[in-house]
């Protein structure tokens, strides 16, 4: 969930994914965060093309894929959730 929006933790995941292997082609050739934007993706899941209408997007884009890093239990990743520190 990012604000009144909601998406499936798999449509999440598979986000993060497509992210992730777009920042992670060509180290020298990063493209920075805030200018890539997933929407031009084929594989993007539909529930996130609304958002791609959105001047928020990036940014939308880029909290959703911090809500499921590999780092985090999926638990503990929900800001609901308290006691797993």
């Amino acid at each position: 969930q990012d604000g009144d929006l909601k998406f499936s933790l798999e449509s999440v995941k598979k986000l993060k994914e497509l992210m992730d292997r777009n920042r992670h082609i060509n180290p020298r050739m990063m493209v920075p965060m805030a200018s890539y934007s997933p929407c031009q993706e084929k594989h993007l899941p539909e529930e996130f093309r609304p958002v791609c209408k959105r001047e928020d997007a990036p940014m939308i884009f880029r909290r959703l894929s911090l809500a499921v890093e590999d780092d985090l239990c999926e638990i503990c990743a929900n800001a609901a959730c308290a006691g797993c520190f």
